[in-house]
């Protein structure tokens, strides 16, 4: 099995409703994604996939993140935009940009240095 890995930004505003506490008001967070992917065969060069197409199918999907409210996007219009949701949709959305035969393993996401949200299947 191979894997790779690779980091993007993106930075935007949420608030979480029901929440009792500061995150309920809106504020802002400077993301960092991590993006893993892997798959058991190489191509004819000897790569998974081009560095270059993994990095910019991720970058295609938090430009859709960023410098928005992510509340007002409508894949949150029913949930709270939380680390944890932000890293499914990303797992979600990279995982139809891949070729077959490459799955992504596992998206986790910062909003901040100390505080990382994982999600995989």
């Amino acid at each position: 099995m191979y894997c790779l890995r690779v980091f993007d930004y993106f930075s935007s505003a949420h608030f979480l409703n029901g929440y009792q506490g500061k995150c309920e008001d809106l504020h802002g967070h400077n993301w960092k994604v991590e993006a893993e992917i892997e798959g058991e065969k190489l191509d004819n060069v000897g790569m998974l996939i081009d560095f270059k197409i993994f990095k910019a199918s991720l970058k295609e999907i938090l430009n859709e993140l960023d410098h928005c409210l992510l509340n007002n996007l409508e894949v949150f219009k029913n949930s709270n935009p939380s680390a944890e949701f932000i890293a499914k949709y990303i797992y979600t959305q990279l995982q139809n940009k891949m070729p077959s035969g490459i799955n992504v393993s596992r998206i986790s996401v910062w909003e901040s240095e100390r505080s990382q949200a994982v999600y995989y299947e």
